[in-house]
């Protein structure tokens, strides 16, 4: 929780609560439910809160902006995402149903009432919106041919433009080749300076 305070020094104090609140529910889910590796749950605040909000030192979502998170598994970033910026509307959407059980019980727990769910594959999902937001781990060629239908072409006036901002870790310059006019790249060592974020970049790519 001290990382998320040293980085986001400015959080209201029912953010910090609801931040604060995410260690106990995650655990006791984790117990039931396994949406986080077990030998992971315990650097939840590092490689899940912090990694999600890396989202945030790329872009601030203006109010009423609205954000699908695809393939959000225990709620990231979405979850993250939505007690940073309540003013913001996020759905999140899982294939598999237990993972979306975890996240909407965690929303409920702390309150949070900018956030939707759905439990469906990618396709299925027919709603635009102004991003979608992916800890993708699928390539990002497929995750474009997926998301580009739920991408609207009028905008909020955001510092980027609509489209797929998603977290992906190691060497992507040929991935995004394909895209390179229409994607930039942002290393997350260049605001977090653990470790665990040397590799780890967010791809905007403007859909």
């Amino acid at each position: 929780m001290e990382q998320i305070l040293a980085y986001f020094p400015d959080l209201t104090d029912r953010q910090k609560e609801r931040f604060r609140a995410l260690d106990a529910l995650y655990h006791d889910w984790n117990a039931k439910i396994n949406v986080i590796s077990r030998k992971d749950i315990d650097n939840l605040y590092e490689h899940h809160v912090l990694h999600s909000l890396g989202i945030a030192k790329i872009i601030r979502f203006r109010p009423g902006t609205e954000i699908m998170d695809l393939g959000t598994g225990g709620g990231f970033p979405g979850i993250p995402l939505a007690i940073l910026f309540p003013e913001t509307r996020f759905h999140l959407v899982d294939s598999i149903g237990k993972k979306i059980k975890v996240c909407t019980e965690v929303a409920q727990a702390i309150g949070l009432d900018n956030v939707t769910f759905r439990h469906c594959r990618a396709e299925e999902e027919k709603q635009t919106f102004d991003f979608v937001v992916s800890r993708a781990v699928m390539p990002l060629m497929d995750l474009i041919k997926i998301v580009r239908k739920n991408i609207r072409k009028e905008a909020q006036h955001n510092a980027l433009p609509n489209g797929l901002i998603c977290l992906k870790g190691g060497e992507l310059e040929n991935e995004t080749m394909p895209v390179k006019h229409r994607a930039s790249l942002f290393s997350l060592s260049d605001y977090f300076k653990e470790e665990f974020f040397e590799t780890k970049k967010v791809i905007h790519v403007s859909l």
